[in-house]
């Protein structure tokens, strides 16, 4: 794996570990939320942040 991989997986646990350490009764409340949408909803919701991701990181990396 390579290092810039495992770093930002790092920073995706410590971005989620302060996200609650600081407020963890907003994430239970957040949780909640997700857990009623519907499956197809979620989907949808994941694949437009991967293809954010991946377009932030192409112009990020000097794309």
């Amino acid at each position: 794996m390579s290092a810039d991989l495992l770093a930002a997986l790092c920073l995706v646990l410590l971005i989620e570990g302060l996200l609650l350490f600081v407020a963890p009764e907003a994430w239970k409340r957040a949780i909640a939320e997700l857990s009623a949408q519907p499956a197809a909803r979620l989907r949808g919701i994941g694949g437009g942040m991967v293809v954010v991701g991946l377009v932030a990181l192409y112009l990020v990396r000097g794309g």
